[in-house]
């Protein structure tokens, strides 16, 4: 491994992807996709980012919404520790 090397990029597991906030940060949505932070920032800088980033500063942010949206999901999975805590239950009454 050389001085260089970046390091191992580890990608948001589904349980993670459903616990974010409204908005990420850059990195945060790269790893959802499985590319490091250069690839994203070179995605932005063209424009082709798989979803929309907004600019804050001098950071990039990702609306959760659309990176799900993105991602191909539709609809929030209930899991099953939830329904158990009575997750679930509130988020359908």
């Amino acid at each position: 491994m050389t001085a260089h090397s970046a390091p191992q990029l580890t990608p948001l597991t589904f349980r993670e992807i459903f616990d974010l906030p409204v908005s990420v940060d850059l990195r945060t949505a790269a790893r959802a996709f499985g590319m490091c932070l250069g690839t994203a920032y070179r995605l932005v800088d063209l424009g082709t980012f798989p979803c929309e980033t907004v600019r804050v500063g001098r950071r990039h942010r990702v609306l959760t919404v659309n990176l799900l949206r993105a991602l191909g999901v539709e609809e929030r999975p209930v899991f099953a520790d939830e329904i158990a805590d009575g997750v679930a239950l509130t988020l359908f009454d």
